[in-house]
């Protein structure tokens, strides 16, 4: 049976194959189960993708494995594709600033090299 895509994701230059390099096995494979759900399905489960408050439209991917949590930050672009940016290994319950401030710096400037 052939799956149906409903949105295309992109990986904006190395962020987050960077990122997924330097995952182990186990965490990979969750990776590439999460992207393909999102990539599937209409509406997907906060507990996979979700909108960062108090930012220009960034989302993050949401993947669990034990008791270790990592983030993937992306964006929307012409509604059905999904660009991915910076990722990383959350280690307390509020997502870093750091983080997010990195995030939006990333998308700026990929609005900026599509001009």
């Amino acid at each position: 049976m052939k799956e149906e895509y409903t949105k295309h994701i992109y990986y904006y230059k190395n962020y987050y194959l960077d990122f997924f390099k330097s995952l182990n096995a186990d965490v990979k494979k969750k990776f590439i189960w999460t992207l393909k759900l999102i990539a599937t399905i209409e509406r997907v489960p906060v507990k996979f993708l979700k909108h960062i408050e108090n930012s220009n439209g960034l989302y993050e991917v949401r993947v669990e494995v034990g008791t270790d949590i990592y983030r993937v930050f992306c964006f929307f672009e012409k509604e059905k594709l999904i660009i991915l940016i910076n990722g990383f290994r959350k280690k307390s319950k509020r997502t870093s600033i750091k983080e997010i401030e990195m995030a939006e710096r990333i998308k700026k400037n990929y609005f900026y090299e599509k001009e």
